[in-house]
C-alpha cells in the first residue's frame, strides 16, 4: 500500500470513528431529549438526510475544486458540527441536535467518497484491493469508536457531551492528515461537461444493479445498527455491552477488507455480494432466535461482514459503468441513492423497535435482503444471457 493510501485508509477510519461515535450515542441521547419516544432516531436520521441533501453539492464542490479541498470543507463541517451537538446535549435542545447532525451529514457525503478516491490512487489492476483497502482503515473506527464512546460519555456533568467534543479532536486529526494526500486531477472542462448524461449512466443495468446493491446493503446494515442500542436499553444490557456489539459489528464490516478484493478478483463481483446477501440473511434468523448478549453480538458481526461483501462488491461493480470524466455524477447519484434508503431506515429503526418491537424489525429486514438477491440473480441471467455458447 502506498503512503496516499494508508494515509486515506486512516482518513477512512477516524471518519467511521464519527459514524460509529454517532450510531452509538445518538439514538439514546436523542431519547433522553425527545418530546415523543418514537423520535429517538431523529438525530440518527438527520445524520443520512444531511448527507443525501448534501451529495449534489459535494458532486459540484469536488469537481470545482478537487478532492483534497472538498474532503478538508468535509472535516471542517464534521468539526462545527460536533461543537454543535455538544452545545445541543449541554443545553438539552432536542431540535438543535437534530439541526446539527443535518449538518454533519455534509461529512458523512464527503468520507462516502473516500472509497472511489482509493480507486484513483491506484493502478487499473490494483483498484478492487485499492477500495477494499481503504475500508479497512475503518477498522480504526471499530476499534476507537465504541471505547470512544465509552469513556468520554461521562467526561463531563452533562452525560455524552465529552463524546462530541473527541469527535471534534478527530475532525482536526483528519484535517492534518488529509493535507499530506494528493490526488490526480481531472481537467476542468472534463469535469463539468465530459461524459454522458446521468440518465443514461443510471440506465445500465450495472450502475442500477450496482445502485441497489450499496443502497439495499446500507438500508439494512443502518435499520439494524440503528435499533441495537435501543433493543439492548431495552432489554436492559449496559451501555458497555452495547458498545461491545457495536465494536464486533464494526470490525465485521472493515477487517474483510483485506482479503474482499482478493475474493472479488478470484472469484468475481456477483458471486462475493451474493455471499453478503446470504450474511445479511443469517444475521434476521439469529437476531430472531433471542436477545442473550450472545444472539446480539453475532448477528451484529454477521451483518457487518455481510455489508463488507455487498458494498465493495456494489463499488467495484459501480467504477465498471463510468467514464473518468462522469464520476463525480455518477459517485453522486450513487450516494444519494445510499443516502436515501438510510434517511428512511433510519427513522424506521426507532419507530419499529419502539413501537412493534425488535422481532419485527427483524421480519422487516427480510424484504430489502430478498431484492438485493433478486437483484443480483437479475444482472446474473443477464450476463449469462450475453455470454456466447
Amino acid at each position: 500500500m502506498n503512503h496516499r493510501l494508508l494515509l486515506l485508509a486512516i482518513c477512512q477510519g477516524l471518519f467511521l470513528t464519527n459514524n460509529v461515535v454517532f450510531i452509538a450515542i445518538n439514538g439514546l441521547v436523542g431519547l433522553s431529549l425527545a418530546p415523543l419516544g418514537w423520535m429517538a432516531t431523529l438525530p440518527v436520521m438527520g445524520y443520512v438526510v444531511g448527507g443525501a441533501l448534501s451529495t449534489g453539492l459535494v458532486a459540484r464542490t469536488q469537481a470545482r475544486h478537487g478532492r483534497q479541498a472538498s474532503f478538508q470543507v468535509g472535516l471542517g463541517v464534521a468539526l462545527l458540527s460536533a461543537l454543535l451537538c455538544a452545545y445541543a446535549a449541554w443545553s438539552r435542545n432536542f431540535w438543535l441536535l437534530v439541526a446539527a447532525t443535518m449538518v454533519a451529514g455534509y461529512y458523512s457525503a464527503n468520507g462516502q467518497l473516500y472509497r472511489f478516491a482509493a480507486a484513483e490512487l491506484s493502478s487499473a489492476e490494483y483498484r478492487e484491493k485499492a477500495v477494499s483497502l481503504v475500508l479497512a482503515g475503518g477498522l480504526i473506527g471499530a476499534i476507537i469508536g465504541p471505547n470512544l464512546a465509552k469513556y468520554t460519555r461521562t467526561l463531563l456533568p452533562v452525560p455524552f457531551v465529552g463524546a462530541y467534543l473527541a469527535l471534534a479532536a478527530v475532525a482536526v486529526l483528519g484535517m492534518v492528515l488529509m493535507a499530506f494526500v494528493r490526488f490526480p486531477a481531472v481537467p476542468r472542462a472534463a469535469a463539468h461537461h465530459g461524459g454522458r448524461p446521468l440518465r443514461d449512466i443510471v440506465r445500465q443495468p450495472l450502475f442500477f444493479v450496482a445502485a441497489v446493491g450499496a443502497a439495499l446493503g446500507y438500508g439494512v446494515m443502518n435499520l439494524l445498527m440503528a435499533a441495537t442500542p435501543l433493543a439492548m436499553q431495552v432489554c436492559s444490557y449496559p451501555f458497555d455491552d452495547v458498545a461491545l456489539v457495536l465494536e464486533w459489528h464494526v470490525i465485521g464490516m472493515f477487517a474483510p477488507g483485506f482479503f474482499t478484493g482478493h475474493l472479488i478478483k478470484r472469484f468475481g463481483t456477483l458471486p462475493v455480494m451474493g455471499v453478503g446477501v446470504l450474511l445479511n440473511a443469517v444475521c434476521i434468523v439469529i437476531a430472531l432466535t433471542g436477545v442473550e448478549l450472545h444472539q446480539f453480538l453475532s448477528a451484529l458481526f454477521l451483518l457487518g461482514v455481510g455489508w463488507n461483501f455487498l458494498f465493495t462488491g456494489s463499488t467495484t461493480l459501480a467504477l465498471q459503468a463510468y467514464r473518468p470524466e462522469e464520476k463525480d455524477r455518477a459517485q453522486a447519484a450513487i450516494n444519494f441513492s445510499v443516502f436515501a434508503v438510510m434517511a428512511l431506515t433510519s427513522f424506521a429503526s426507532g419507530a419499529l423497535v419502539t413501537t412493534q418491537g425488535w422481532q419485527l424489525l427483524n421480519l422487516g429486514s427480510l424484504l430489502p435482503v430478498g431484492l438485493t438477491g433478486l437483484a443480483l440473480g437479475w444482472l446474473a441471467l443477464r450476463r449469462r444471457a450475453a455470454t456466447p455458447a
